[in-house]
């Protein structure tokens, strides 16, 4: 034990100073896509962020939006706060429940990332919860399958008014790589309201917390106009 614990004071601080710092990205990320010349605009809520797309991967990793099409090149438009009267229901608080409907645990991979020490989501009060009776939000992951809509459904009906649905990764946005199956719903289905998009496949750990953060009126612009963080 004593050896862990030196390793951690030789360590130092792990988590990233975002907000209000802009964090260091490695050479690898793929951040937001740009259509090659010639090539149709840039759809993320369809992007499965590969190299054969024709798209160019740049460094932005601010993509969530509030609407379906603030996904698309023509109306891109990032993630808005919630207003005034929901975000002083939450205070400084916001508790989710996942729900994987048909997903490969990509996603969810990067939502339990979120908790960890370099991303440190707690931090902002944002948690997940095991009862959607505790949530203020469902986070839905994978294209929703049909054997996975009625659970989905009764789910999001156990949740106290005011609630919220987020939609994480191509799947659950638009179906990502299954799109068309007859046996998925294409992502969320049209009759259940969806307040933030998160595309990705999966979304990084930072375009999650980004995408959260600016539902929350944390971020508003650049990040460097964003509060410090707490803790």
């Amino acid at each position: 034990m004593l050896k862990l614990l030196l390793e951690r004071w030789r360590q130092g601080r792990r988590t990233i100073a975002f907000p209000p710092r802009e964090p260091a990205l490695p050479p690898r990320f793929r951040g937001r896509p740009e259509p090659a010349p010639g090539a149709p605009p840039a759809d993320l809520g369809l992007s499965l962020f590969a190299p054969e797309e024709p798209v160019a991967f740049g460094p932005g990793y601010a993509m969530a939006s509030r609407t379906r099409d603030g996904l698309r090149a023509d109306e891109r438009a990032l993630a808005t706060a919630l207003d005034e009267r929901s975000r002083r229901v939450f205070g400084r608080s916001l508790r989710l429940r996942s729900v994987s409907a048909g997903s490969c645990n990509g996603c969810e991979a990067e939502l339990v990332a979120t908790g960890n020490v370099v991303f440190d989501l707690a931090r902002f009060g944002v948690q997940f919860v095991a009862s959607p009776r505790h949530a203020d939000a469902v986070v839905v992951t994978g294209a929703v399958s049909r054997n996975m809509q009625l659970a989905l459904e009764k789910t999001i009906d156990a949740m106290p008014s005011p609630k919220w649905v987020i939609a994480v990764g191509a799947c659950a946005i638009s179906g990502g790589p299954f799109r068309g199956s007859p046996e998925v719903l294409d992502g969320v289905p049209a009759g259940i309201a969806v307040d933030l998009y998160v595309p990705g496949c999966p979304p990084h750990p930072l375009t999650i917390v980004d995408g959260l953060l600016r539902l929350l009126g944390r971020i508003d612009g650049d990040v460097s106009a964003a509060a410090p963080p707490r803790g």
